[in-house]
């Protein structure tokens, strides 16, 4: 078995992984090439004729029935078509972020709450802003950037090293990329503590997070959002994004949560935690085409 299990590792690190690297940076370079709405239009007639058809769109099935029980099949299938066009629009898209524009002539993205990020910037405390993979996600931090605030991006770095390379593109201003795990909670420790601001996709599944309602079942959450806000005494804003149409797009930023202060941290974390995961519950039930039900979010 172990023998087995170093040859599968050896033909991942050594053919698959260049080979994916390879696509992934191919698709990027020729996205790249395009404007930026043929970009998006090219890359959602791609998600809804390829997505549908592949095996994991099973679980999003899946997570869709039990999400919503009430809904019919064919409004499943909708969703799930609605879906793909979406993810298959922000892979396209996130070659040409720079084409994203949030003033001017051809601006792309309105922008609600505004106000709620100039204060992040000029209160001279740490703070977070916190998303979910709806609509394009990537241009959540952006929106405060434009605004003069710096933004450190949590992220989940791919198995793929080749691929990571691709991760630079993402940011192209601002604060630092900080990849999950120890040494990266580390960091963002230092840069909160330095008074820096954090920005977080808080709707995946974490195995050893905590378990927090989510569409009515536990959801195992990642409490690192509460642990840091409660730690900081820092406002927390969610910052809601929604495709409105091709690549355009609406951010809402939301006024800052307060951390909760019973004196119990744990319950404190729970609490907050839960609220999280219902301001994103409410987002995606208005649109459930734009969230990314691919996740295996909850238990099986």
């Amino acid at each position: 078995m172990a023998v087995r299990s170093s040859g599968a590792r050896l033909w991942r690190r050594l053919i698959m992984h260049p080979a994916q690297a390879l696509i992934a940076h191919g698709v990027f370079h020729f996205a790249r090439l395009l404007p930026l709405d043929a970009a998006s239009a090219l890359g959602g007639w791609l998600g809804r004729a390829v997505g549908p058809r592949l095996a994991i769109t099973r679980r999003a099935r899946r997570n869709l029935e039990r999400a919503y029980p009430e809904m019919s099949a064919p409004g499943i299938e909708t969703v799930i078509s609605g879906m793909w066009d979406n993810l298959g629009r922000t892979i396209f898209e996130f070659p040409n972020l720079d084409a994203i524009r949030f003033s001017g002539e051809d601006r792309r993205v309105e922008v609600v709450g505004g106000e709620h990020i100039d204060a992040l910037r000029d209160d001279g405390k740490p703070g977070i802003f916190f998303s979910a993979h709806m609509a394009n996600w990537e241009i959540a931090a952006l929106s405060a950037t434009h605004r003069g605030l710096p933004i450190h991006l949590i992220y989940r770095a791919p198995n793929n090293r080749w691929v990571e390379r691709l991760f630079q593109h993402r940011w192209p201003g601002g604060g630092e990329l900080i990849p999950k795990g120890a040494a990266g909670a580390r960091r963002a420790i230092k840069l909160m503590g330095e008074g820096g601001h954090l920005g977080m996709l808080v709707d995946q599944k974490m195995n050893d997070g905590i378990p927090v309602p989510f569409f009515g079942r536990d959801a195992m959450t990642a409490p690192a959002l509460a642990q840091f806000a409660i730690k900081y005494d820092c406002p927390v804003i969610p910052s809601r994004v929604e495709r409105l149409g091709g690549a355009r797009f609406r951010i809402t930023h939301l006024p800052p949560l307060p951390p909760p202060r019973s004196g119990d941290r744990h319950a404190d974390i729970a609490a907050m935690m839960a609220e999280v995961n219902a301001i994103l519950e409410g987002w995606i039930r208005e649109r459930p085409e734009q969230w990314l039900w691919l996740h295996g979010r909850w238990p099986e």
